[in-house]
């Protein structure tokens, strides 16, 4: 095979590969719109509701970082096939179901599955594209894909529930998934850590792993048992006792699952509390725009996803002009600038009001939001691979994947509270009238998106601080016990 036959397939994968995330950052948002039908199908009550969205997300974060480390360990591509065929199944088996327990059980398989492939892909990016300005067009044309799935999901997931039926936001993954398990071989190369002793982490699989899906659950619990509550307080402690002594068996272990000699490197450190920080303001937007388009202004859920199309492009374009930037400026003045846009989008955002329009109260915020996530997703993902050694690619795209589920589910959950705090003390003081509930609802939209910038303006300051100036970070050198990473046939 020629160079230039080799290069030109090398972007054909990552096609590929950007396929798949979309697919995983899709379903985040995809089903949200078509809540309600599967409520009257299938006779949800409204607590337990919540539960065909958090059984995903509790999977994805829990396991992300497991699944990255796999993916080093047993082999990028396999890892990636694997997960991909367990998320297609999943959402066959979601699509089918006929009762709550068997769509829950079925999302939370599908988290899994979304746990283990998202971080082998952008591993295999990370090795297929040499550090510099040809991977950070690789990671401009990826962090377009994944910003605007998000957005997408809500449009697709109205036309689809309202054209189909909600099964089929579960159906569309299949021949999607498939079709990239098929194409996998033919287009991507095998590579793993070889020659070196693979001692699984058992202990610390299993600590990171209860640890993490426990944070997640007294976080998106607390919503509704209250964050002062001896429930919360209990399992806030216990996550935090299995991850402190996750901590200490890392020290200890002779091939740990999270090596943390990794946090010293180039800006990874950095780039992972921010993207911690990006999602929890991030994701949360997403949720109380869709809430004040369709309890405020009334939108259908078509007319909602529609409403998204401006957002998904400006981080489209945004993501294009972020990989171009970055090869110029460096990381940090574009995730700074990118971060600031996010924080004013988001005051922008906190200024709704009860009888406003979506020309007047979304669609300004939407755009100045989503050039401000096109450009710091871009450089934080950069950020966060820049300098690691291929055999802890899987690891480092784990990191990231991790911060930012983790601090999407922190975020939400503490922006819920603030919403609902806000209301209730509305509602108090009109005396439970009705009539209330709109200017209620908004005001805590309005007070949730403020609170959001506010965590917007803490991401600019980390990244200010932590993130370091050159274009590309040294990397970092293979010690002599590591062996060599092999590849198989592509």
């Amino acid at each position: 095979m020629d160079a230039t036959t080799a290069r030109d397939r090398r972007w054909i994968a990552l096609i590929l590969l950007c396929a798949a995330q979309f697919v995983v950052v899709l379903d985040a948002s995809i089903v949200n719109v078509a809540l309600p039908s599967i409520q009257r199908d299938l006779h949800f009550s409204q607590e337990d509701l919540q539960w065909v969205v958090n059984a995903y997300v509790l999977m994805f974060g829990g396991f992300m970082l497991l699944g990255g480390r796999a993916a080093d360990l047993l082999g990028r591509r396999r890892v990636f096939m694997f997960g991909l065929v367990l998320f297609s199944l999943a959402s066959l088996a979601g699509g089918l179901a006929g009762s709550q327990g068997v769509l829950i059980a079925a999302r939370a398989v599908q988290g899994l599955g979304a746990a283990i492939l998202a971080p082998a892909a952008l591993s295999i990016i990370v090795v297929t594209f040499a550090e510099g300005a040809e991977r950070n067009k690789a990671l401009g044309v990826w962090g377009a894909v994944a910003g605007s799935g998000g957005a997408a999901g809500v449009l697709l997931g109205g036309i689809l529930t309202q054209s189909l039926g909600w099964q089929w936001v579960l159906f569309v993954n299949v021949p999607i998934g498939i079709a990239a398990a098929a194409l996998s071989p033919m287009l991507l190369r095998e590579s793993r850590r070889e020659g070196v002793e693979r001692n699984f982490d058992v202990a610390g699989a299993i600590t990171s792993t209860a640890g993490l899906v426990l944070l997640v659950y007294a976080v998106v619990k607390a919503v509704e048992n209250g964050w002062g509550s001896a429930t919360t307080i209990a399992l806030l402690a216990i996550a935090a006792l299995l991850l402190v002594t996750f901590a200490v068996v890392e020290t200890r272990a002779r091939q740990p699952l999270v090596p943390f000699r990794v946090f010293r490197i180039g800006s990874i450190a950095g780039a992972n509390l921010t993207g911690l920080l990006m999602g929890a303001a991030l994701f949360s937007m997403f949720f109380f725009i869709s809430l004040y388009m369709q309890q405020i202004l009334g939108f259908d859920a078509l007319e909602a996803g529609l409403a998204y199309l401006p957002l998904a492009g400006s981080i489209v374009v945004a993501a294009g002009v972020a990989s171009q930037l970055t090869n110029r400026l460096g990381a940090r003045p574009v995730l700074v600038g990118g971060m600031v846009l996010v924080a004013i989008g988001l005051v922008w955002f906190s200024q709704v009001s009860v009888g406003g329009s979506y020309v007047a109260d979304v669609l300004g915020p939407s755009l100045l939001a989503g050039w401000g996530l096109g450009l710091a997703f871009v450089p934080v993902t950069i950020a966060s691979q820049g300098g690691i050694a291929e055999r802890d690619a899987g690891l480092a795209s784990g990191l990231i994947n991790t911060a930012q589920q983790v601090g999407g589910a922190l975020g939400l959950a503490v922006l819920a509270t603030v919403a609902s705090s806000t209301t209730n003390a509305d509602m108090t003081a009109a005396h439970g009238a009705h009539a209330a509930l709109p200017a209620a609802l908004t005001d805590g939209f309005g007070d949730a998106f403020l609170v959001g910038a506010g965590i917007a303006v803490v991401g600019v300051l980390v990244a200010a601080l932590t993130i370091r100036g050159g274009t590309q970070a040294e990397p970092e050198p293979a010690p002599e016990v590591e062996g060599e990473l092999v590849a198989g046939p592509a």
